[in-house]
């Protein structure tokens, strides 16, 4: 079983998949931190991030145990992050990974909950079941602040709204998989509810699909 979110940045499509997965007791992959670990994989091992050889075998050697690493999160990992993501064959490397990672869901589980921006049109266009998850650009930069505040990390709303705007132009412009929202995923719009609620909507869609 398949489920694949997609959605722009901080809509809570990655907080949303992970509570899914655990609760359904399914695999869950965040296809974003795929692309940080290709540039982390280039990080630790002193590689230069214009050798084109060199990033294209870093994301051959994707080991799961790196899409644990708290480096992921790193500014510096990120920004070489949306390098890497341009490369042709990365992307198609990375392709085949995820790919994999849906049909064959690691430790036995009975299914993989995939997201990212990509999934349902590309990567798994025939996952049973698609959810597009979006909040206005205001609501999203407002929940990135506070997140930032959280940690101790002094944000500009405005700074952090433009930031999320070219973001999405950047997202949806792109030649390559750029972010669209499936035909026949389903709409979730998350600016007016809290994680729990969009929880509880989330799973309300699911269960029509028989996977609860």
């Amino acid at each position: 079983m398949i489920i694949a979110i997609d959605g722009p940045a901080a809509a809570g499509k990655g907080t949303l998949a992970r509570r899914l997965a655990k609760h359904l007791n399914f695999a869950y992959l965040d296809s974003g931190s795929l692309y940080r670990a290709v540039a982390l994989n280039l990080i630790i091992s002193g590689q230069d991030e214009n050798n084109e050889d060199g990033v294209i075998a870093a994301s051959k050697n994707i080991e799961p145990s790196l899409l644990e690493d708290p480096r992921l999160r790193d500014e510096a990992t990120g920004h070489l992050a949306s390098k890497v993501a341009s490369n042709k064959i990365v992307r198609e490397n990375l392709l085949h990974f995820q790919q994999n990672f849906a049909a064959n869901p690691p430790n036995g589980e009975a299914g993989a909950i995939v997201d990212g921006r990509d999934i349902g049109t590309v990567v798994c266009p025939e996952a049973d079941l698609k959810l597009f998850v979006t909040a206005t650009a205001d609501e999203r930069a407002k929940r990135r602040q506070l997140e930032l505040e959280q940690k101790g990390i002094a944000a500009n709303h405005e700074n952090i709204l433009s930031d999320i705007q070219a973001r999405d132009k950047m997202d949806s412009e792109r030649a390559t998989s750029p972010l669209v929202q499936a035909e026949d995923a389903i709409l979730l719009d998350t600016t007016n509810l809290n994680a729990e609620k969009a929880f509880q909507a989330a799973l309300g869609l699911i269960k029509p699909a028989n996977l609860v």
